[in-house]
């Protein structure tokens, strides 16, 4: 069976595809251009690809031609804020931009929404498209929430989603994840949010704040897609396990070598099994002894292997971002991509990996075809 996974770069994006003489980097489109988020829509094979032009701003692209050509798209846009309403302020005081700083995820809707698409921005809206990303609306009942205004920046300077999950039994049920912002869902289309997600504790901030699910510094969010209650969290302190949909999570003990990282992956049909990348958190933010592995649970979290064969066992210092790591439809295959451009696959859960090219660009987010 072939396998092709977009790989997101600082310069462009590339397509690793599986043939029967092995693995091949092809590519790059928009070579020299910041790829933040790519997504292949499962319904009709159409590419979407976001850009972060800096300077220029955003841009959105689509492919309907797997990639040999492309067309612009029109970008999420902010309405106007009323000039005679107050800023919107943080907990800090600091006036939250109504503009688009950052396309962090792009997500296709359930099988039955064949033009939808969602997309998470910084500083932290919601964005909603039913026509293949030919226009956008923000949903306003979670950009207006009163309880936006504890959200925080995690490793940028405003809240973002990063993270958001259609529930593949009901297409009006979507959770979003936010950096720092905890977990939110709706269950009527994006019209009304709560927050969810008890069991998480923050124990950098206040102690009164610290178990507060709207403040939660969440890294991602991976659902099992057999069993979607099966849910398994990176958050910036430990790795956590739900069995309810994310109301509540538990969090999971004794996690070797580090339960710090950004990136998971939830097996599609076995919900005991995940795999993360560890690293050391806060002020470093390197692989635990310049060794990259990965964390594999295999039993629902009671317990963790550390997975190393064919990666870099020393004076290696590879970041692996939060939507860079991801596991096929068969469960079998894995892709990871690290900051320092190091591309590597595993075609045994996990068990062993090839490096298929340690020389490009910092890769931001990579994910298989459908």
């Amino acid at each position: 069976m072939t396998s092709r996974v977009r790989v997101a770069t600082r310069k462009g994006l590339f397509t690793v595809e599986r043939r029967a003489d092995g693995w091949s980097v092809e590519g790059p489109s928009f070579l020299g251009d910041n790829c933040s988020a790519v997504l292949r829509h499962p319904s009709d094979g159409t590419l979407h690809v976001a850009l972060d032009h800096g300077h220029f701003g955003v841009k959105m692209h689509r492919s309907r031609d797997d990639g040999v050509t492309w067309e612009e798209l029109a970008c999420p846009a902010y309405p106007a804020p009323d000039p005679a309403a107050p800023p919107w302020e943080d907990m800090f005081g600091r006036t939250i931009p109504a503009s688009l700083q950052l396309t962090w995820c792009i997500e296709a809707g359930h099988p039955s929404q064949s033009g939808r698409l969602w997309c998470g921005t910084v500083p932290g809206g919601l964005f909603r498209s039913d026509d293949g990303g030919e226009s956008w609306t923000l949903m306003d009942g979670l950009w207006s929430h009163p309880g936006r205004r504890r959200w925080m920046g995690g490793g940028m300077d405003f809240p973002g989603i990063h993270t958001i999950l259609v529930h593949p039994r009901d297409p009006l049920d979507v959770t979003v994840a936010v950096s720092c912002g905890g977990l939110w869902r709706s269950r009527d289309d994006g019209a009304t949010w709560n927050s969810i997600g008890t069991g998480m504790v923050a124990p950098y901030t206040p102690p009164e704040l610290a178990g507060d699910p709207g403040i939660q510094d969440v890294h991602r969010v991976a659902r099992c897609r057999a069993r979607p209650e099966m849910q398994w969290l990176q958050h910036h302190d430990g790795i956590y396990r739900s069995t309810d949909d994310g109301a509540s999570w538990v969090r999971c003990q004794d996690v070797a070598p580090s339960d710090f990282g950004f990136a998971v992956a939830a097996h599609p049909s076995d919900p005991d099994t995940a795999w993360f990348v560890p690293q050391i958190k806060d002020e470093r933010r390197i692989p635990v002894g310049g060794r990259v592995v990965v964390s594999r649970t295999r039993d629902g979290g009671r317990s963790f292997e550390t997975l190393h064969r064919g990666l870099p066992a020393t004076q290696a210092w590879d970041i692996v971002y939060r939507h860079a790591l991801d596991v096929d439809a068969d469960g079998r295959c894995l892709a990871m991509g690290s900051t320092t451009g190091s591309l590597w696959v595993s075609e045994d859960g996990g068990e062993s990996w090839q490096g298929l090219n340690h020389h490009l660009p910092p890769i931001y987010a990579l994910r298989f075809d459908p």
